[in-house]
């Protein structure tokens, strides 16, 4: 496209693409967002190399003029997008990229490939997270990963999303995530007694000792040889067996059996940890079951999004040379939104609970006293609001293809991630049958969209020779 462009004079003009996505994966109701920061280093970093250049040429299918324009490619223009962990919903603009054309289509599918699994990842993290009720949830999946980036990139997010803690240790060195983890059953197999193998184990860390109990027997050896080796070593030297892990069987039988066998031994502080194939649905369940579990290690269900892997963001002109810009379909979920947009989020000013959100034009003004917002699913259900305060979603990222945001520690996008799950209903984070939330088309851009889909069908109805 950019090489057609190229040849028209097209590529200087300025365009404005929406990155949005349209569904919820897992039939949810919100999403939290991730990418930003890999697409960021992407774009203070793109380099053409002289060897991808040659390679281009190759295929014979560019003039060295276009070449020559890869060559030099440098972004100049502006994106402005919502942070890393914010609460999002579908068909709000996630990032705004307003630059030349050739910049902006260049882009395009870094873009998506950073922003899809970021906010995968993310999202799936906080509904595991939200399913577990205040336990903790570990990130397990690094083994189970597509591939090493995923891994890291994944953990990362999945931190990000609510997990209290990694077990990849490289996501740790890169982005500063808390490692933590345990033995293998490989780990115990390797001695010529159970015993031996947990108090070796013990003794290399009396600090931070987990034992892993279901490679025979979890009752009748895992928990005893555990609580023997608390007996006759930890305690005795200044420390407490600090957990121990279930990673098969009934695990709500299990955990419910082994925490009464830990308290009767006096070990009530002991953590119980249970893996094997867990999901939110999984966790849920386990709780109602009363489970005696304090933490949950998750692996292959939360770093692949095993369930519905794939989150959907897709990019989309909503502008080109000041002109509103509008794709129509047969399918109304796929007609875009025209025009240069923001996203305004209302709050309750007495609760601090997000109340809905709008997509305004963006010179378009927000009222301050009174607004009605609507769905526009069902433009008769319409709610009316008052005594809130507004926020606009995405703040400026790139400006005149300069840098103007500094990206977060971790610890501080953690921190700004628990707060936007805070400001969310209940009953909109629930895994069955949850709330909608209510994100609305401000008048402005509703008589827009109604005003640009009546132009391009009239159109259409010329080209097909009827008036």
């Amino acid at each position: 496209m950019t090489q057609a462009n190229n040849n028209n004079g097209m590529n200087d003009k300025i365009a404005v693409y929406d990155l949005f996505f349209r569904k919820v994966p897992d039939n949810g109701t919100y999403a939290i967002s991730g990418g930003l920061e890999e697409i960021i280093n992407y774009i203070k970093n793109i380099e053409v190399t002289e060897e991808e250049i040659e390679y281009l040429r190759s295929l014979n299918k560019f003039d060295e003029k276009y070449l020559d324009a890869i060559r030099n490619f440098k972004f100049t223009g502006d994106i402005y997008a919502v942070p890393d962990g914010t609460v999002v919903f579908p068909n709000e603009p996630l990032l705004t990229v307003k630059a030349k054309t050739f910049e902006a289509q260049i882009l395009e599918t870094m873009l998506l490939v950073k922003y899809n699994y970021g906010s995968l990842i993310t999202t799936k993290a906080s509904r595991i997270a939200t399913s577990a009720k205040g336990r903790g949830v570990m990130e397990f999946g690094a083994r189970r990963a597509h591939e090493e980036k995923a891994a890291v990139i994944g953990a990362k997010y999945a931190v990000i999303g609510g997990c209290i803690a990694t077990s990849n240790t490289k996501t740790g060195f890169e982005f500063g995530t808390n490692p933590s983890g345990t033995m293998a059953h490989a780990y115990v197999q390797m001695f010529d007694s159970e015993y031996e193998a947990f108090l070796n184990y013990a003794k290399a860390y009396p600090n931070d000792c987990t034992l892993l109990l279901d490679t025979y027997d979890t009752i009748n050896s895992g928990v005893v040889n555990a609580i023997k080796v608390a007996k006759e070593y930890l305690i005795p030297n200044g420390y407490r067996l600090k957990g121990v892990r279930l990673d098969s069987g009934d695990l709500a039988k299990l955990s419910i059996d082994t925490r009464n066998t830990l308290d009767e031994a006096g070990l009530n502080d002991c953590k119980i940890i249970a893996s094997n194939g867990l999901d939110e649905y999984l966790i849920q369940d386990l709780i109602n079951q009363g489970a005696q579990i304090d933490v949950f290690g998750v692996g292959e269900r939360l770093i692949t999004a095993k369930s519905d892997p794939v989150f959907g963001c897709v990019y989309k002109l909503s502008e080109f040379d000041g002109q509103p810009k509008i794709k129509l379909s047969e399918q109304a979920i796929k007609v875009t939104n025209p025009g240069h947009k923001k996203c305004i989020r209302f709050y309750d000013k007495d609760t601090g609970l997000a109340l809905g959100d709008a997509l305004f034009l963006k010179d378009d003004l927000v009222p301050k006293e009174e607004y009605v917002l609507y769905d526009e699913r069902s433009t008769v259900k319409r709610k009316s609001i008052s005594n809130y305060q507004i926020r606009e979603l995405q703040i400026p990222i790139f400006i005149d293809g300069k840098l103007v945001y500094e990206i977060p520690s971790i610890e501080e996008t953690i921190k700004y991630t628990r707060g936007e799950l805070k400001t969310l209903a209940d009953e909109i984070k629930r895994l069955v049958n949850p709330e909608y939330y209510t994100v609305s088309l401000d008048e402005g851009l509703y008589k827009l969209k109604q005003d640009t889909i009546n132009k391009e069908r009239e159109k259409i109805m010329t080209f097909k020779g009827v008036k």
